[in-house]
């Protein structure tokens, strides 16, 4: 077990476990996006900084099923921070909560050395989706293309530079998709850590393994920050899931099928 693992593991609480914790219909999700952890300032402006701390908090809505409506924010900044930038930061977090009808109702401002960001998300659900529900010869598959984030990370480690509308900048979710098919999805998580890391996650819980139906490069299922949607359903409703794939223009990639063995994730561990 990692440390993150571990840590978790001292908590012993029904409601964690998912991309986000439910109570009474409510989705709560929370993450951090601390510079010189997740991001340098030499990448992104303060915009895109912003805008991707959103986001990816989102993400774990989304990917419950839940539409996001309020938005707390905790913003540590060095005392260095110009006011110009200050306002970029703020243009940032409003513009994608206008985007996303979330109402920012408050949070904590505090001085610190670098710009650390924790995001709090208050959302609702009338069907959630849970990582919980996969059936033995259930499908796997998952949203769009993965490994773009990990090749552009590496470019940024390098000195390089990235497009503007990169996915490590410019993050797209899958929320069209996940709605028009939240009556036919079994179980569901966003690809944050990587897609074999996070089928490990998927599996684990449902007590189940996985058979690959395709060889997926370790470059593609090692890559984090994807923000793609992993996805299991009912072989029964292929037809159906790709339909409504098509309709989001959702690209869909179906690659395993739920099987009793046991899955091994061979990615190093992002966290710690």
């Amino acid at each position: 077990m990692n440390l993150e693992n571990y840590f978790i593991s001292l908590f012993n609480n029904k409601h964690i476990g998912d991309d986000a914790a439910l109570i009474d219909n409510y989705i709560y999700c929370k993450d951090a996006f601390f510079e010189n952890i997740h991001f340098k300032k030499e990448w992104m402006d303060y915009y895109q900084i912003a805008k991707k701390a959103m986001l990816v908090n989102i993400s774990d809505a989304i990917a419950m099923n839940a539409d996001a409506q309020y938005v707390l924010l905790s913003v540590a900044m060095p005392k260095s921070m110009t006011k110009k930038n200050m306002q970029l930061l703020a243009k940032g977090f409003q513009d994608v909560a206008q985007q996303y009808n979330i109402e920012i109702i408050g949070g904590d401002t505090i001085s610190n050395t670098k710009l650390d960001i924790t995001i709090t998300v208050i959302a609702k659900s009338k069907k959630p989706l849970f990582r919980k529900g996969v059936k033995n010869s259930y499908l796997f598959a998952y949203t769009g293309e993965l490994g773009k984030s990990a090749k552009d990370l590496k470019k940024l480690f390098n000195l390089g530079r990235i497009h503007k509308k990169s996915k490590f900048v410019d993050i797209k979710l899958r929320a069209g998709f996940i709605r028009k098919s939240e009556r036919i999805l079994a179980a569901g998580m966003d690809i944050s850590d990587g897609l074999f890391s996070d089928l490990q996650k998927m599996t684990k819980l449902n007590h189940i393994g996985v058979r690959f139906m395709k060889a997926i490069p370790k470059e593609l299922g090692c890559s984090g920050e994807e923000y793609e949607m992993l996805v299991s359903f009912d072989p029964r409703h292929k037809k159906a899931i790709m339909r409504r794939a098509k309709q989001s223009r959702t690209k869909l990639n179906i690659f395993g099928v739920a099987a009793r063995n046991r899955y091994i994730n061979r990615c190093k561990a992002h966290h710690f």
